[in-house]
C-alpha cells in the first residue's frame, strides 16, 4: 500500500490538472451547446426538424469528434455548427415561428455571452 500511495497521489494530481485546464474557448463552446439545449427552438438538419435537446446532443457529438477544428467559439460555429458535413446543407434554428441560420443564432448567443 505504501508503494501505491505515491502513484495514487500522482494520478489524483494529474486528474485535477486536467479538470482545471478547460480553455476559455471550450467553456464558450459548451455554453453555446447548452444555449441550444435550453432554447426550446427546433433545429433543422438536412431538412428534418429536431428538438433543442437532440440538436445539442448532435452539436456535442460533432464537437467531441472535431475538437481539433474548433480552437475558438467562432471556429466551432464556422466549422462544426453551420452545416452538415455530409450534405453541406445549412443548419437552421426555428424559434417562435422564425427561422435563422444556426451560425447566425449561435453568433448572437456568443455576443450576448461576451457582452459586459
Amino acid at each position: 500500500m505504501i508503494r501505491a500511495l505515491p502513484i495514487l497521489v500522482l494520478f489524483a494530481a494529474s486528474n485535477a490538472t486536467t479538470v482545471q485546464t478547460e480553455t476559455a474557448a471550450e467553456t464558450e463552446i459548451r455554453w453555446l451547446i447548452q444555449a441550444v439545449a435550453d432554447s426550446h427552438c427546433e433545429f433543422d438538419r438536412n431538412g428534418k426538424r429536431y428538438s433543442a435537446a437532440t440538436a445539442a446532443e448532435h452539436l456535442e457529438l460533432k464537437y467531441t469528434r472535431g475538437k481539433r477544428y474548433a480552437d475558438s467559439a467562432e471556429a466551432f460555429i464556422e466549422r462544426l455548427a453551420t452545416k452538415s458535413s455530409w450534405t453541406g446543407e445549412t443548419y437552421w434554428m426555428i424559434c417562435d415561428g422564425g427561422q435563422v441560420p444556426a451560425a447566425q443564432w449561435l453568433s448572437m448567443r456568443l455576443e450576448e455571452l461576451r457582452a459586459p
